[in-house]
This record gives structure tokens, sequence and C-alpha cells, in this order.
């Protein structure tokens, strides 16, 4: 099985060396606990409200806790419980995402012209899976590229699945690899999607939403790729 995705990779032309800087997107592991900041942040009271605190716009012991563990949780550092920018900036994301619902398409910016295709939605984070203007499978949130690294926009096909795909060069593991474009593909991951600052160009998926791609498409299924991540 090793020489049949070796001889695949070649024919390809997916090198070890072209394909591990561009998909290698494990983010840090969640840092622990750093002492609590008792310093308020420019984004105290929307911060606040998000984690259902009372909002005062003033640093409390509690709400610097609740900051805190969210921070932890998503791997946001530095984990101090501060409510700056990058903190907010994931919160405000979650807000928005929440409110696509089960319309992810509803400015018909992917096309439904295709069949089944794969929608990457880079503004909000958002993937689906579409068969014409029928929802197949989503909206779930993803971790895509981040500055420097972006996911590259545009219509692309589904030309090389590998499931147990690993990065050679970093050793890095990559399963249900579904590669569109040049190295970036679809795979899971075992961080946060709101993870910041993102991926090394790749769509990031929990292992249960890779797993359910990897059933619904094929080799030459359509992917198409829109918008700007926030922050790139």
């Amino acid at each position: 099985m090793a020489d049949i995705r070796r001889r695949r990779a070649v024919a390809l032309g997916i090198t070890g060396g072209l394909v591990a800087p561009l998909t290698l997107a494990l983010g840090a592991a969640p840092a622990q606990a750093a002492s609590c900041t008792t310093q308020t942040g420019p984004y105290q009271k929307q911060v606040e409200k998000f984690l259902g605190r009372p909002v005062d716009g003033q640093q409390s012991t509690a709400d610097c806790k609740a900051i805190q563990a969210f921070q932890t949780k998503h791997g946001i550092t530095p984990n101090a419980g501060y409510a700056g920018s990058v903190t907010w900036g994931v919160m405000d994301l979650m807000n928005k995402q929440k409110v696509v619902g089960n319309n992810p398409n509803r400015d018909g910016k992917c096309p439904v012209n295709k069949g089944r295709i794969a929608c990457v939605n880079l503004t909000l984070q958002l993937s689906w899976i579409q068969d014409g203007d029928r929802l197949v499978y989503g909206p779930v949130p993803v971790r895509t590229g981040r500055n420097g690294y972006e996911t590259r926009t545009g219509l692309k096909k589904i030309y090389w699945r590998d499931i147990d795909h690993v990065s050679s060069i970093y050793n890095v593991p990559m399963p249900y690899s579904q590669f569109f474009d040049g190295g970036q593909a679809f795979h899971s991951v075992g961080v946060s999607m709101w993870n910041p600052p993102g991926s090394h160009g790749c769509v990031n998926m929990t292992k249960t939403v890779a797993k359910k791609y990897w059933s619904l498409l094929k080799n030459g299924d359509d992917v198409f790729v829109y918008g700007r991540k926030p922050g790139t």
C-alpha cells in the first residue's frame, strides 16, 4: 500500500517537500492557564456578554476565569483572561457563524450549477457540501490558512485522496486528506476550529467532519473557495 501511495504521489507531482509546508496545519496545544490578569480589556463588555457574565465593562476575578477558560479551550495565547482583540475576534466569528444557520449559500456565491460541490467561505470560516441548490451537509466551522499561507480561492477539483496522509518533512499526520489545490487539502486536526492564527493553507476540520467529507466526496468533485479570512 505504501508503494502504491508513493507512486500516486509521484504521478501527481506531490513530493514530501511540496506537500508538507502547505499542509502542515496543527497549531500549538492549549497552554496551561497563566495567572489571571486584573486588567480590563478593550473588548470587556462584548466578551462579558458573549460569556453570559454581568456586563459592566470591569474585569473581575470571575470574569477573568471565564475568559481564561475560553482562551485555554481554543488555544488562544496568552491565556491570562484579558479581553483583547484576538479573543473577541474569535467570539465575533462564532456569533457570525451562528447567524448563518442552515442557509450557508444565502449570498449565492458558491456555484449551484456544478452538481455536488464542497464550498468554503473564508470570511466566515465555514464549509458545507451542496448538490445544486440543495444542502447536503453542514455548514461546519473550519480552520483555513493564516496570513502568509492563505487558502487559495477559486474553483478547484479534488485530485488525490489519502486517508492516512503524513507530512514527510514535519511528520505531521493529516487524516482523511482530500487534496484540491497544489497540496492544499481538507483534513482533520486535533485542535479547535477557532484556534488562531490558522493553518498553513489547508482546510482543517474535526475528525467527525473530515470523515463525513471523506464519505461524501470523491476524486473529480468540485471545490469552491471564496472570501477572505479575517486577519489575512
